[in-house]
Parts: C-alpha cells; sequence; structure tokens
C-alpha cells in the first residue's frame, strides 16, 4: 500500500513537473482544431509559449534562474533547428510571420520544454547526484554530443561511439531524489534512457498535432521511426549535463574537484 502511495506521489510531482510541455501539446491540439484569428496558428503559438512562461515565473511555479536556462535551450534548440531544416530533415510547411530560416521561434520551446521539466523535477524531488563525472569529462562530453547532430551530415555519425562513452563515464553514476520524505535512487544511464524514451512518444504525439513534419509524413501522418529514440536520448543527455553542470557551479561542488 505505502508502495503505491509513493508511486502516486512520485508521478504527481513529475506531471506537475511537465507543465510547460502538457502546455505545449494542448496549445498544438487546440490551434489544429480551432484556428485563431488574425495570426498564422505558428504565431500564435509562440505567443502563448511566451505568456505562459510569463505566468509560470509570476506565479512562483517556476524561478527565475530556472528561466535563464530554460531560455538558454530556447537558444541551442532554435540553432538546431534552424540547421535541421536547412539540411531537409524535417520541415514547419505552414506560415507565419515570425520565423528566421524557415524555422518558427515558437519550436525553441520545445527544446526549453525539456529543460523546464528538469529543473522542475530537480528541484520537487529534491535531486542529488552521486559520483558525478568531473567538470573537464562533463562538458566537452556533452558539447560533443551536441555537434554530433550537425557534423554527421558531413562527416561519419559517431552518436553509438559517444553513446558508449556515456555509458563508461556514468557507469557508477546514480541520481538521488527523495518522495514524501524517502529517499530513492537510479542509474544515471537508465535515467537518460527512460525520459528519452518519454520524449519519442510526446513527439509522436506532436507531429500528430503538426507541431512539425517528417519527410515522410507530408501526405499522412505515420508514426516516427523508432531509431529516433537514440537521438532522443543522446539529447536528454546534453540537456541533464548542462543542467546538472550549472547547479553543481552554483553550489560551488566542482570547486572541490
Amino acid at each position: 500500500m505505502r508502495a503505491m502511495k509513493q508511486l502516486v506521489h512520485f508521478g504527481w510531482e513529475q506531471a506537475l513537473s511537465c507543465l510547460f510541455s502538457v502546455f505545449i501539446f494542448a496549445s498544438l491540439a487546440i490551434t489544429q482544431i480551432i484556428p485563431l484569428p488574425f495570426l498564422p496558428r505558428y504565431d500564435w503559438l509562440l505567443i502563448l509559449f511566451l505568456l505562459m512562461q510569463w505566468w509560470m515565473v509570476r506565479s512562483g511555479l517556476e524561478t527565475r534562474d530556472e528561466l535563464k536556462v530554460i531560455t538558454l535551450f530556447h537558444l541551442i534548440g532554435l540553432a538546431l533547428e534552424i540547421f535541421k531544416v536547412h539540411m531537409g530533415s524535417w520541415s514547419y510547411p505552414e506560415e507565419g510571420y515570425f520565423k528566421i530560416f524557415e524555422v518558427p521561434l515558437y519550436s525553441g520551446f520545445m527544446y526549453a520544454s525539456v529543460a523546464s521539466f528538469l529543473c522542475q523535477a530537480w528541484r520537487r524531488l529534491k535531486v542529488h547526484l552521486v559520483k558525478w563525472p568531473p567538470f573537464l569529462v562533463v562538458v566537452p562530453l556533452a558539447a560533443a554530443i551536441y555537434f554530433n547532430f550537425f557534423t554527421h551530415h558531413f562527416w561519419m555519425d559517431v552518436r553509438w561511439g559517444l553513446a558508449a562513452f556515456v555509458m563508461i563515464v556514468f557507469w557508477k553514476s546514480w541520481v538521488a531524489y527523495e518522495v514524501n520524505g524517502t529517499r530513492y535512487r537510479m542509474p544515471v544511464v537508465l535515467s537518460f534512457i527512460l525520459i528519452g524514451f518519454f520524449i519519442w512518444i510526446a513527439e509522436n504525439i506532436a507531429t500528430l498535432f503538426g507541431a512539425w513534419e517528417y519527410p515522410n509524413q507530408t501526405d499522412a501522418w505515420s508514426l516516427v521511426h523508432l531509431g529516433k529514440v537514440s537521438s532522443w536520448v543522446l539529447l536528454v543527455i546534453v540537456s541533464f549535463l548542462i543542467v546538472a553542470t550549472l547547479k553543481q557551479v552554483k553550489e560551488g561542488k566542482f570547486s572541490r574537484g
């Protein structure tokens, strides 16, 4: 019975941490079903996401430090989107005034929602890192994974080599978290895989609602290839490493390493 209560409480805290992501999905669905006047759909999505972020900070659901992290992720994600759309990996076929190189500005918020989840879950579950690798290993690894999303178009794709390196570096690392006063822990690598898989599920929902479009979805929607899970896992690793590094730097923990 206690285990069920703990699971329900854990699920509730996770759901609260996903508030911004849920709002994004709801906005995608509503604007696809009910066309809004005066502006293209993509521009309405940008306005809605900006208002949601403002409300979350104003209401105290999100801190100003978390907003800074989310803004950083928005810029990182937008840069990746511009490149990927240019390379033909996917597209945003609808019209919009607030577009840069055929990429709507709202798209960066989908990456920012991952950062929002990580930051809020970190705070709500009182996350603590156990046996975390040194700063000089974590930062170059995150950079290498991120830049591989760009370089694999011109050079070999080294994602599996990077994934193997992640397994080696984080083999002894754990994420400790708290649920109703009880501490639990999970291998960091397992958390990467689980979050990446659930983002893949979210991606299928997002493309169903027309957030963006893959080449094989031009004529009719189809399931996103399961192989995309590996891309999302790597992106989660980058996101987690950035958030973890910023948390560690703020707490001054790297100075002891």
